[in-house]
């Protein structure tokens, strides 16, 4: 899958040990690029890497630390910023205080980056910059684009804040400075590697454990729209090739799924027969969320691939076949589960 545009590109994926960053890395690898990654490890896995083809090499390091961040620039002609504090919906809505050490990790990053003179740096921006207030009902059919970011804000937390502060930043670099950037809205991910603390893979996960009645958090009304990993992965190597000027770009499916949906897709593919039970006092964040693809299609000429259905199958199996070698015992496996 060799493209000329990448072809001996010197990239950085700061993240790289994440469940997207290490897609990201063998997509990139696998287009001709060499790949540095940087991550602290502290929720990325060095294993995640494991089956990625030669040509990268790993940094565990801190890139908070300013001396880190721009040793790590060394060289690197394009960036992608991964790296964060993150997690699911239980995450960030409980980890407010970890959540809001993002404005450290953004600012000294983008600040190396700038120094080092880039070609490109392609921030992994959030749907949770949306004001919450366009994402209450149910029965609207709702497609945020890119403009509705604007005064007065209303970020999705701190973990929103911190992805919307980091998006302003690079537009003020790139209009004070000429700082060549684009930031990636990324829209509910999912597929191998997604960790527990993430809904999809936690439903998965409990019909793993054949759990009956089967728990979904809020009262199942709650609409995404789920985009699979390597769709995500191809429109930020596209962002990286076409936007340089500062701006935002959604990358979703534009396919709302409701949560209860999704559940009885899981029951099925899984052929679990079990009751689904709400649970409406656990977090659920935005009732409906799903972007608008437009300005995608019309400035990276990207569109996404993979149907729901296909990819949640893919997601299961993965899941099942690996857990299935773990030596994790179903109590392990359990308390894992409540903390997306």
């Amino acid at each position: 899958m060799r493209q000329a545009f990448w072809d001996g590109k010197r990239v950085l994926v700061t993240g790289g040990c994440s469940f997207i960053g290490s897609h990201l890395v063998e997509y990139l690898i696998e287009a001709g690029a060499t790949v540095r990654v940087v991550d602290d490890l502290s929720s990325g896995k060095l294993s995640n890497l494991d089956d990625a083809p030669a040509g990268w090499e790993f940094v565990h390091a801190d890139l908070r630390d300013p001396q880190v961040a721009a040793s790590a620039m060394d060289g690197i002609e394009i960036v992608f910023h991964l790296a964060a504090v993150h997690g699911g919906r239980g995450f960030i809505d409980l980890h407010q205080t970890a959540c809001s050490s993002n404005f450290v990790l953004d600012g000294v990053v983008s600040q190396a980056a700038m120094g080092a003179g880039v070609d490109n740096f392609v921030y992994a921006s959030s749907g949770c910059v949306y004001p919450v207030e366009l994402q209450g009902d149910v029965t609207e059919e709702v497609r945020l684009t890119e403009p509705q970011v604007g005064p007065p804000y209303e970020a999705d937390g701190l973990y929103g804040w911190a992805k919307l502060m980091m998006e302003l930043r690079l537009a003020a670099m790139h209009a004070e400075a000429g700082f060549p950037s684009v930031s990636c809205r990324l829209f509910t991910v999912y597929g191998e590697r997604c960790p527990e603390s993430h809904a999809l893979t936690a439903m998965v996960g409990r019909a793993f454990l054949r759990q009956a009645p089967f728990e979904i958090w809020g009262d199942g009304t709650q609409v995404r729209n789920w985009t699979y990993v390597t769709d995500i992965v191809r429109g930020l190597a596209l962002a990286a090739e076409h936007v340089r000027d500062g701006s935002a770009i959604n990358l979703g499916t534009e396919e709302g799924i409701q949560v209860h949906e999704a559940a009885q897709l899981i029951l099925d593919i899984t052929g679990l027969d079990s009751r689904i039970k709400p649970l409406p006092d656990m977090p659920t964040g935005p009732y409906n969320r799903v972007a608008s693809a437009a300005m995608a299609r019309e400035r990276l000429g990207w569109v996404p691939e993979m149907p729901f259905h296909t990819g949640l199958k893919r997601l299961a199996n993965w899941y099942f076949e690996t857990r299935s070698k773990d030596s994790m015992s179903s109590a392990e496996f359990a308390d894992k589960l409540i903390t997306r």
